[in-house]
């Protein structure tokens, strides 16, 4: 067994009837999209009536969660830390969540697909996870991909964010 930063294989994320809404490979398990779209039909097929968290499926862990009409995967390898998994799959939660102001469903998801195409930008980059915040990542994520929204719209914390972005942006100039 050999330690790597490359821990996560893939983030998916799939509607109740098992299609894929966004997914994101980091290596070559599954190299072609016809490869892919097999495995992740296996997947929910063996995912979507068990109520456990993580599985252990085509010699990989998995670790997931189902919300409303929505499944959230996070795969690695079979020698992976589970808990570390689920802390990334915890993260993806969080941040949509955050994002969709705790209504996480398929039309909010794909009326914001930009932004949730950012958290997962934001969380993991070519396998290597890099944030574990999701209130974090979904602050980046508004800051980048939600310009338009109005400051009565935002947290606090986002507001100074934004304003923070603003006048380093100014100053730089």
């Amino acid at each position: 067994m050999s330690l790597s930063l490359y821990s996560i294989k893939a983030v998916i994320l799939m509607d109740n009837d098992g299609n894929r809404i966004i997914a994101k490979y980091y290596d070559d398990t599954f190299p072609t999209a016809k490869e892919q779209l097999v495995f992740e039909k296996s997947l929910f097929n063996k995912t979507c009536r068990q109520h456990s968290e993580i599985v252990m499926f085509d010699g990989l862990t998995t670790v997931y969660r189902s919300n409303v009409d929505l499944f959230f995967y996070i795969v690695g390898s079979s020698d992976e830390n589970e808990l570390m998994l689920m802390s990334v799959l915890s993260t993806f939660y969080d941040a949509v969540a955050i994002l969709l102001r705790n209504q996480v469903e398929k039309r909010l998801v794909f009326d914001n697909l930009d932004a949730i195409f950012l958290v997962v930008d934001e969380m993991v980059d070519n396998g290597i996870v890099f944030e574990a915040d999701g209130s974090i990542i979904a602050s980046r994520a508004i800051v980048r991909g939600g310009e338009d929204i109005s400051l009565a719209e935002q947290s606090i914390s986002q507001a100074f964010q934004s304003a923070r972005d603003q006048l380093v942006t100014t100053l730089l100039k």
